[in-house]
């Protein structure tokens, strides 16, 4: 059963005023999580060493946050490192396709549901080649 709060909100306590902290509208809430999900695709994208599709990612990163992102060294996985990080990158698309979608930004919604089908059939591909 529910029980109300028994004490002030933190922000009454300090005896501070509620328009001396800094507040972020949800729109700008959802702009900074988008540019972490897309941020976390590209460093995955980039240890997959896939140069086209960590450019494209990079350009939507910079929109969001308005500054180039940091960039780690784009290399090849082994065959044995492969499928984790497609999944892991198809993971992040996919959190990345949820905040697009929920703030209507249907340019990141269409590169992350495409990011989303590449890393599938890499996946389904490595599948494949594994069992025969």
């Amino acid at each position: 059963m529910y029980e109300p709060s028994r004490s002030k909100s933190v922000v009454h306590r300090t005896g501070g005023h509620p328009d001396d902290y800094p507040h972020s509208s949800r729109a700008e809430a959802l702009d900074i999580q988008l540019a972490g999900h897309l941020s976390a695709l590209l460093a995955v994208t980039d240890e997959l060493g896939l140069a086209d599709a960590a450019t494209g990612i990079a350009v939507q990163v910079t929109r969001l946050r308005g500054a180039a992102p940091v960039r780690a060294a784009q290399g090849g996985p082994g065959a044995d490192g492969a499928a984790p990080l497609h999944q892991r990158a198809h993971d992040l698309a996919a959190r990345a396709l949820l905040v697009a979608a929920s703030r209507a930004d249907t340019t990141v919604a269409i590169l992350a549901a495409e990011r989303m089908d590449a890393h599938a059939a890499a996946l389904d591909s490595l599948d494949l080649a594994g069992a025969h």
